[in-house]
């Protein structure tokens, strides 16, 4: 794997962006963009759609679990994919799916038909995702070119979970059906640009073979590890059919590795994660993305459950680290270019814990200029750089071939994360509700799972900072070396 710090400097002509580059990106984000603004909507949504469709409380959490399932698990061989089959007609061909989804979803009148385009939406997602990053990496020369695309696609996701959160708290005072529809024309307008503007990729040829037992086990052992953690809150995470589930993804997953040691073609190829590197970017997005699904799911509920706050009112709160990512957007590029990703993630993790530990002192006083703001403002700016540098580490120094196989490994960390940190700070607040729910003991009982979303940063900051130990350690052995020849070198003289 290769540093953005050890990259020899591109010429200023290589650096030009033609009008063509700027349209290949612009549909790529768009797709990023429509992935987060999909998941940010349907959340405020849920209400009304239980109210219109006769929906109890389990089947709704199925419309955001639908989703989450076909994503997260299909992550792995949407990337591997689009390595195989070609990435431009694999973003194309999913991007489509997309559309048409989001269509059915607006114009359904059964929860089960709702759930069911949702599943698809998430399994699309799953392949325009890493065909997506894999086109960015293939397209843009390795350096401060790609590193400034990334941190512009990477960006695209904050702004569309921020803008998702104010659209839908407007378009569902006129309908929950618009929050389903409005996906579908942007998909659409991106997929006919995309069309012209894409640049072709051949399919790989000396792949040996596809890997089909590596895609069903790992599949099926996302799908089951996916299901299992997000049923552990409502079924229990002591009971049988939880640890069995876990069993059962225990087993497919050593299956699974096994099957990948062997196989000429594997889905993943094994020997990638021996990259401290890489290993640093998987654990982070789990880290990261865990704990900042944790912090909006609480504050969500704080803000609505405990303050009062309207939906819209709830989305503005969260909109200042949004704004804050999608104005650095541009500038974090050259930022990663001089300061390499491990600085910039070991930073972005300490304003995240700074952020969070922050939030704890909140009261039923919501005092949002002393706490809820700089909070808001210090999540932002770790996302500007944590999520872009991941990105990038992930990435570097990959073969153009594998390029999908890594961006899907890389989104399925971040999706996991979610999955996971969610199901568990849902559990720990669950645990500790109060028996006589005063606002007070509510608020208290938030408390624990604010904890534990800070301390999963914490978890991400200390890994990262193994990385940033062990570059220095290097460093000094090298200047020692080189020294010690320099003196070498020096004539003695009487």
């Amino acid at each position: 794997m290769t540093s953005p710090l050890t990259t020899p400097a591109a010429p200023l002509s290589a650096v030009r962006w033609t009008p063509r580059l700027w349209g290949t990106l612009l549909v790529l984000c768009a797709a990023m963009f429509l992935d987060a603004l999909d998941v940010s909507m349907v959340g405020v949504a849920l209400p009304s759609i239980g109210s219109a469709l006769a929906l109890s409380t389990s089947t709704l959490q199925w419309i955001v679990s639908g989703y989450i399932l076909g994503y997260g698990g299909l992550l792995l061989l949407g990337g591997r994919t689009a390595d195989l089959l070609g990435r431009r007609q694999v973003f194309l061909v999913a991007l489509g799916v997309f559309a048409v989804a989001s269509l059915l979803g607006g114009l359904v009148d059964s929860g089960p038909l709702l759930i069911a385009s949702r599943f698809i939406k998430g399994l699309s997602a799953a392949f325009t995702a890493p065909a997506g990053l894999s086109i960015i990496t293939t397209t843009f020369a390795e350096g401060p070119l790609r590193n400034r695309a990334l941190s512009i696609y990477t960006t695209c996701a904050a702004t569309g979970f921020s803008m998702g959160l104010v659209l839908s708290g407007l378009l569902t005072e006129a309908s929950w059906r618009l929050t389903m529809l409005l996906p579908a024309p942007i998909a659409l307008i991106a997929l006919l640009a995309g069309l012209k503007l894409l640049p072709r990729s051949e399919r790989e040829k000396d792949h040996n073979g596809y890997d089909i037992p590596g895609a069903v086990l790992g599949t099926a052992s996302m799908l089951l590890l996916v299901f299992t953690v997000v049923q552990a809150p409502e079924v229990g995470w002591a009971s049988a059919r939880t640890l069995l589930s876990f069993l059962a993804v225990a087993v497919l997953l050593t299956v699974f590795v096994r099957v990948e040691r062997r196989s000429p073609g594997p889905l993943i190829r094994l020997g990638v994660l021996r990259s401290g590197n890489q290993l640093r970017a998987q654990f982070g997005a789990v880290a990261f993305f865990g704990s900042y699904v944790g912090f909006q799911f609480l504050t969500t509920l704080y803000m609505q459950s405990l303050l009062g706050w309207s939906a819209l009112h709830t989305a503005l709160a969260f909109l200042p680290a949004g704004a804050l990512v999608a104005l650095s957007s541009t500038r974090v590029g050259s930022v990663v270019d001089r300061f390499g990703t491990q600085l910039l993630i070991a930073v972005g993790f300490a304003l995240m814990v700074v952020g969070y530990a922050l939030f704890l002192r909140v009261s039923l006083d919501p005092a949002y200029a002393a706490v809820v703001l700089p909070s808001m403002l210090l999540i932002g700016a770790a996302c500007a750089l944590v999520f872009p540098s991941l990105n990038i580490q992930a990435t570097n120094g990959v073969e153009d071939h594998e390029q999908g196989m890594v961006s899907g490994l890389l989104n399925t960390s971040v999706q996991v994360g979610g999955a996971i940190f969610l199901a568990v700070v849902t559990a720990v607040v669950t645990a500790g509700a109060p028996e006589h729910p005063t606002p007070q003991a509510v608020l208290d009982s938030y408390r624990p799972g604010f904890m534990v979303v800070t301390g999963v940063a914490v978890a991400g900051l200390l890994i990262t900072l193994t990385g940033l130990r062990r570059r220095r350690t290097r460093q000094s052995v090298v200047v020692a070396k080189s020294t010690s020849l320099e003196a070498d070198r020096v004539p003695v003289r009487d």
